[in-house]
């Protein structure tokens, strides 16, 4: 059976691995660097380069770039050091770094109430900074959630940690006297 006969896939793609275009006003074009042939038409989109592209629901071959998180660029000049470029996240970690510090100098409650507090920082950082470099790691709304829910929960516990807590509330206290009955 020669390649003109051959059934097509659900793609338009041959059998022998040729494809097709789906539109017949769409213009193709073979790049050198690359096996698939490029459609510019009503559903393409911009590649890694620009580039007009087929967009298709396949996975690629090989993955050529990520999204990066809306923030994520750099913090300072790319023409500044590495440090300087990434100061909000070196300022969460060397705060939390502190408050492992402290825990681990037995003042549990001052060193945790440091990490929730570096947390809470970094949540704020996250929503005031147009750029916070590697602090952004998924949407804004999200790492700002997620900040700051982990960051209060860590703080609140911490108030509360026994003996002496500094903050008492007093439901807690009637449900873990009804779940833990002596």
């Amino acid at each position: 059976m020669s390649a003109e006969n051959r059934p097509e896939g659900p793609t338009g793609e041959r059998r022998t691995g040729e494809r097709e275009p789906v539109a017949k006003d769409a213009v193709q074009e073979q790049r050198p660097d690359d096996t698939e042939p490029v459609v510019t038409d009503a559903v393409s989109a911009p590649d890694a380069e620009g580039r007009p592209r087929r967009a298709t629901r396949r996975f690629p071959r090989v993955t050529r770039d990520t999204a990066r998180p809306e923030g994520g660029g750099r913090a300072a000049p790319g023409d500044a050091p590495a440090p300087a470029r990434q100061w909000p996240i070196l300022v969460v970690l060397s705060a939390v770094a502190l408050g492992l510090l402290l825990t681990a100098l037995d003042v549990f409650r001052l060193g945790t109430i440091l990490i929730g507090v570096a947390l809470l920082g970094g949540a704020a950082m996250r929503w005031a900074l147009p750029d916070v470099g590697m602090l952004a790691v998924r949407s804004r709304f999200t790492d700002m959630v997620t900040y700051g829910v982990l960051g209060l929960a860590i703080v609140l516990l911490a108030l509360m940690a026994q003996p002496r807590p500094w903050l008492e509330i007093p439901f807690l206290d009637d449900t873990l006297h009804f779940t833990v009955r002596t």
